[in-house]
């Protein structure tokens, strides 16, 4: 831990708080280049709206593993400056 600006920082939590952005983003792609595969593959209307669908689908499930995720960081955080 460093002393900054009256605020110890702990640098291994930051380090792997940008560490689970980084793997979000990644994972966002992954899921777009999926997306992109099945609408170049699909030959009907109904394809084109499944491969939408399930895409929909991925993006929700991440969004809210990666907004508990966030939710615990800022609750771990409130705990700590208590």
């Amino acid at each position: 831990m460093i002393m900054y600006d009256n605020v110890y920082v702990n640098y291994f939590n930051l380090i792997s708080n940008i560490g689970l952005m980084a793997s979000y983003t990644a994972q966002v792609n992954i899921i777009h280049k999926k997306f992109q595969n099945a609408v170049k593959k699909a030959k009907t209307k109904q394809a084109l709206n499944k491969a939408y669908s399930v895409h929909k689908k991925d993006h929700e499930g991440l969004l809210k593993k990666h907004l508990r995720e966030e939710t615990v960081m800022i609750n771990k955080a409130k705990k700590k400056l208590e």
